[in-house]
């Protein structure tokens, strides 16, 4: 526990002495700076670190998979393949996994197993896509594209009146 000093001083030498000229004068004891000393330093080498930005060069530095290689590219196998959750049915959970530079997308159904064994991955399906954007109709539900196309034409048809936005003709190929 800190000890200070209390030390009235009274009036100089030949004035009057009332309560109004008397001063309490508080000395801390020696040798209890040095909690003011510590917090001082901290500070300063926080602001060091402020200053010289130590905390993007240590704290947020790259993990060795996120750095590239000398060849100035990207590292084989982790372009853009994406990896989510959803479910297949009622009860069962799969992991989507999609590979954007090579079109394809496969699952994996998280499967439970036996007693005392924990769940494993099962492939339940994979296929490429470079193929089906190409696509205009196909497995589609009534009404086609082609007959919401006739539909438009010919609700236009029927539509007397100036062009504006619900009289625009639909582009020849959309």
């Amino acid at each position: 526990m800190a000890t200070h000093v209390h030390q009235t001083v009274s009036a100089p030498a030949g004035e009057a002495e009332d309560a109004s000229s008397r001063r309490i004068v508080v000395v801390a004891a020696p040798g209890r700076q040095t909690l003011g000393w510590v917090i001082a330093v901290l500070l300063a080498v926080i602001a060091a670190a402020l200053v010289m930005r130590l905390d993007d060069a240590a704290l947020l530095r790259s993990s060795l998979a996120q750095s590239t290689p000398t060849g100035g590219g990207l590292a084989a196998g982790a372009r853009s393949v994406y990896a989510f959750t959803g479910q297949l049915d009622g009860k069962t959970y799969g992991l989507f996994m999609m590979d954007v530079d090579s079109g394809t997308i496969w699952c994996y159904e998280i499967a439970k197993g036996q007693a005392g064994m924990g769940s494993h991955l099962k492939l339940v399906a994979a296929r490429s896509w470079i193929f089906d954007r190409y696509l205009e109709e196909f497995n589609v539900a009534a009404p086609t594209p082609a007959e919401v196309r006739q539909l438009v034409e010919q609700q236009q048809t029927n539509r007397p009146g100036a062009a504006g936005p619900g009289n625009q003709k639909p582009p020849a190929n959309p």
